[in-house]
């Protein structure tokens, strides 16, 4: 198909339209009829009925008072969804690099399964022997820093049917094997936001891990950092691991579409 034939299909009113929600930035929150119609090199008339069309639709608001038109928030909608077309697990790899250099251990991003967690992502640590884990790997949830945080954010109703009934396996002497004992760490876990594993897992290794929010503040995954117990000194664990962990876990969650909360506003 040539060049002249492509032109027939395309919308010239959508790439106005497109091109309008382009003008405004930073430097231009905020536009008038006539710098619109300026901007675009066109006479008033033009612009008039796409401007009416986006307000109508929510893209654009328009001050009664100064009649200047502005951005809404629904424009972040479309960003948005062309984040949520990309692999999680490809939005995070820089984060969790990010997270390996900054903290000397092994970073990883993890889903629930059932009582498993799947692990999607990871960045290994560099000379530091720590936990094998590969993307694709399956470790029991109770007893995984990550596991634990994702349990502890499910609903009841599905905590209950993941827990009751069934035997916690117990890997080392500090795995928590009782499923009450796991719920009342899953309550402290819930309300303080990180969960911890100390040798839960395996011998020697220790891991911290945080969530992971969508646009619905649901948790969709957890990102975790894993350091042979040796390593953690002077309180590392508290001065500099878990910051540097609730940061990537923010970047994350705002990448997926959370939106923070707004310490402003009253709750």
């Amino acid at each position: 198909m040539g060049a002249s034939d492509k032109d027939r299909y395309i919308s010239r009113s959508l790439v106005k339209g497109l091109e309008i929600l382009k003008l405004f930035s930073a430097e231009n929150p905020t536009l008038s009829l006539a710098e619109i119609a300026d901007k675009l090199g066109v006479s008033r008339t033009t612009p008039f009925r796409l401007l009416y069309t986006l307000q109508d639709v929510g893209y654009l608001d328009q001050d009664e008072h100064t009649k200047r038109y502005s951005l809404t928030p629904k424009v972040l909608e479309l960003g948005f969804t062309y984040l949520h077309t990309l692999q999680l697990s490809d939005i995070a790899q820089p984060y969790l690099e990010k997270l390996r250099d900054e903290t000397g251990a092994s970073a990883h991003i993890g889903i629930l399964d059932g009582r498993e967690v799947v692990y999607i992502a990871r960045a290994s640590a560099r000379g530091v022997p720590t936990i094998n884990v590969t993307v694709g790997s399956r470790l029991p949830a109770h007893a995984t820093a990550i596991g634990k945080l994702l349990l502890a954010f499910e609903p009841a109703e599905r905590l209950n049917e993941l827990l009751v009934g069934t035997e916690l396996n117990k890997y080392t002497h500090y795995t928590k094997s009782m499923i009450f004992e796991l719920q009342q760490e899953l309550d402290k876990i819930k309300s303080q936001g990180y969960a911890v594993s100390n040798e839960e897992f395996e011998n020697g290794i220790c891991s911290v891990a945080a969530p992971i929010f969508n646009n619905h503040s649901k948790v969709i995954a957890a990102v975790n950092i894993a350091t042979p117990v040796f390593t953690l000194k002077d309180g590392i664990l508290e001065k500099v691991f878990l910051p540097a962990l609730r940061e990537v876990s923010e970047q994350l969650s705002i990448s997926s579409g959370y939106r923070l909360p707004n310490p402003y506003e009253r709750k």
